[in-house]
């Protein structure tokens, strides 16, 4: 289980972006993730690595902790 699913897909729909979108934003950035493995870590069935999770940062335009906020 990863603790930063839920605030994935809530910042990714603040942003207006669909899982496709987001996905292609990681991809852009050097992380190579399909839909529906983005579908597994929203829904918290797949964990996510350090480095996965500032890749996310990064194709979201966020600072880490941010991913982090509701977690805590």
């Amino acid at each position: 289980m990863n603790v930063i699913g839920p605030q994935i897909k809530r910042l990714r729909e603040q942003n207006h972006m669909t899982q496709e979108e987001l996905t292609a934003q990681c991809n852009l950035i050097g992380w190579n993730i399909s839909r529906s493995t983005l579908a597994k870590v929203e829904s918290q069935v797949r964990r996510v690595t350090d480095s996965e999770v500032a890749l996310m940062a990064e194709a979201l335009k966020v600072e880490i902790s941010k991913l982090y906020e509701e977690a805590e």
